[in-house]
């Protein structure tokens, strides 16, 4: 692969659990939706440079060389730029640290920068839109702000730099430190140097503190911290939601109308997302996920969607932006998503997986005692009226339905869940029930095997085959020991498997014809598939390679072009990350060495 030629995201991304904001390698703040994950940008440059606003701390020429790097086990991000009349740094981050027994977070992005070497001159432009680069905001100057507001909207910046740099043409001379203190909805009313050193300081202990409770394995220790902490900042903690990516419309392939809004969170692939959280060690993370998942599935009577808002919302109709440019050009720009009013039947296997911590798990149960035997009945309905159903399945096709192998090994999964349950509690007439359905969907599974290949397809009566059905090997459906396992494992690789490592979800057409890029999540699942066969010096060396697709700041895209390694997709993926943590736990146990101590005498 030439590395040169390579398309990477140029950015970094900050957050405290509220919001997720991009920052360029020029310092741009290209991406920031306020006041919540779902809202309009404020600043969307990613998707339009003219209508995307700006916000942005450049030398006065050009500059000669960008650095950009994270402090050490946290979110906060550094951007180092250098130009002939000297460097400076601009250290990005949002406010996150406990207080009052509870945790601030607020609507709230801190910017200092600092000289570092002669005296730089920089120019500061800040420039908010709304309403999806539709509206502009008024600007007013106060005594030591600058005030942006449209509508019932406000927005502030507190500074200690002039006020009046905004306002007209001038250069600043860097000599000592500068804060920035953009607000959204309330000002910022305290002493600006002081307070953001503070915040600085106190966020920095946060963080260090939440991965030092981490459990993180000795293999690839530092990728998968930068993991897990990209992980967490993709949790809207108002609610206990993840969302799949903090933007929209990033397509998966130039050219190719693959444009999705992933800013909801998807509780089909909730299974994935609490297995790492499990692995982590991050057990309050994990009962708000958890606790997310159990109220959509008590509230929502009907059927359970495949994915739903960060508050739950069920209504989340797409429609498209015609205005904005799109990435590098792409269409469509979307807004919400289509896949909520898919048919997927797997998302009850994976509810009752999401369900089984809280009442299986002694660290939860007690607080959920009395609404197990309810919860899991309620959800075993759904699937029985639902698991002869043909359905979109994960990839989310939207114009044809099968009877997908993948759906039918997570109502088998989701039953095994409850019959977990159900013995734990001595519910005879649930334990009952789940083997019922735990039959049906063995049966269903079954009938996707392909004799003469000795393969399990994608669907019933259909001979394309799917990366989903690694997770056969994974969820030990199939015993990983067996032959049969490992012959499954051969003939997804000899059709499905790119170079370098990578791997495709499929290569048969959808409705926007065949794939052109691999989907990364689903090499990470290979990884895990190698080693449950006990093909292990193959996934370790297939990981390595995995890595290399990430950004400067081992950042991951939702797909790779195998090609030439470029990334595409939504960005960062937070399910690519999870892939990446689960996949090196995986390793680790294999090896027998998940912690530092077991490698420390190599």
């Amino acid at each position: 692969m030439n590395q040169k030629t390579r398309h990477k995201y140029n950015s970094g991304i900050i957050g405290n659990c509220a919001y997720i904001a991009h920052i360029e390698q020029d310092t741009n703040v290209n991406w920031l939706c306020w006041p919540s994950f779902q809202d309009s940008f404020v600043f969307g440059s990613l998707l339009d440079k003219k209508l995307g606003g700006t916000f942005c701390i450049l030398p006065t020429g050009e500059p000669t060389n960008n650095k950009q790097f994270y402090l050490e086990n946290t979110n906060i991000l550094c951007t180092e730029i250098e130009a002939k009349d000297g460097a400076y740094r601009v250290t990005d981050f949002a406010p996150r640290f406990e207080q009052y027994e509870r945790y601030y977070k607020p609507l709230t992005l801190i910017r200092k920068v600092e000289p570092m070497r002669g005296n730089p001159k920089i120019r500061v432009i800040c420039e908010p839109t709304y309403e999806y680069g539709g509206k502009s905001f008024h600007r007013y100057r106060g005594s030591n702000h600058v005030q942006f507001e449209m509508e019932h909207i406000k927005m502030r910046l507190a500074t200690n730099m002039p006020v009046s740099h905004f306002f007209d043409d001038s250069t600043h001379v860097l000599s000592q430190p500068v804060y920035l203190i953009l607000t959204y909805g309330s000002p910022f009313e305290a002493p600006i140097a002081r307070t953001a050193e503070d915040f600085l300081l106190r966020t920095k202990e946060y963080w260090h503190k939440w991965v030092k409770n981490a459990s993180i394995p000795a293999f690839y220790q530092k990728e998968v911290i930068r993991s897990a902490l990209t992980l967490k900042m993709h949790q809207y903690e108002d609610t206990g939601a993840i969302i799949a990516a903090s933007t929209t419309s990033l397509p998966e392939y130039p050219g190719s109308g693959r444009n999705w809004d992933y800013r909801f969170c998807w509780l089909r692939d909730s299974y994935y997302v609490l297995t790492a959280l499990s692995h982590l060690g991050q057990f309050e993370e994990m009962e708000r996920y958890a606790s997310y998942i159990a109220n959509i599935s008590q509230n929502d009577t009907g059927r359970l969607q495949p994915l739903y808002g960060i508050m739950g919302q069920s209504d989340l109709e797409e429609y498209t932006i015609p205005y904005l440019d799109g990435y590098l050009g792409n269409k469509p720009i979307r807004i919400g998503n289509q896949a909520s009013e898919h048919i997927q039947n797997d998302v009850y296997g994976q509810a009752l997986i999401a369900l089984l911590p809280l009442f299986s798990d002694h660290r939860f149960r007690h607080q959920n005692l009395h609404t197990a035997k309810a919860w899991t009945h309620l959800i075993l309905q759904k699937m029985a009226q639902t698991i002869d159903e043909k359905d979109a399945g994960i990839w989310e096709f939207r114009n044809f339905q099968n009877r997908h192998c993948y759906s039918n090994l997570f109502q088998w999964a989701g039953a095994t869940a409850a019959l977990k349950i159900a013995k734990q509690y001595g519910f005879k007439d649930i334990e009952q029930q789940a083997s019922t359905i735990r039959a049906q969907a063995e049966k269903h599974i079954e009938s996707c095997y392909d004799l003469e290949r000795e393969v399990y397809t994608n669907a019933f009566e259909s001979q394309s085959l799917d990366a989903s059905t690694l997770q056969l090997i994974m969820m030990n459906y199939l015993d990983p020991s067996s032959e049969k396992a490992k012959k499954h494992l051969k003939q997804l690789e000899q059709e499905l498997k790119g170079k370098h490592g990578l791997f495709y979800r499929y290569m048969h057409k959808d409705d926007f014809g065949k794939p052109k890029s691999t989907f990364l999540v689903c090499a990470f699942w290979y990884v895990e598939a190698l080693a449950c066969v006990g093909r292990l010096d193959e996934a370790q060396e297939v990981f390595k390679q995995l890595l290399s697709f990430a950004n400067h700041l081992m950042l991951f895209s939702e797909d790779v072009h195998e090609d030439d390694g470029s990334q595409w997709g939504n960005f960062p993926q937070a399910y690519s990350h999870v892939g990446l943590i689960n996949a090196a736990y995986r390793i680790a146990v294999k090896l027998d060495k998940p912690t530092f101590f077991d490698s420390l005498y190599e």
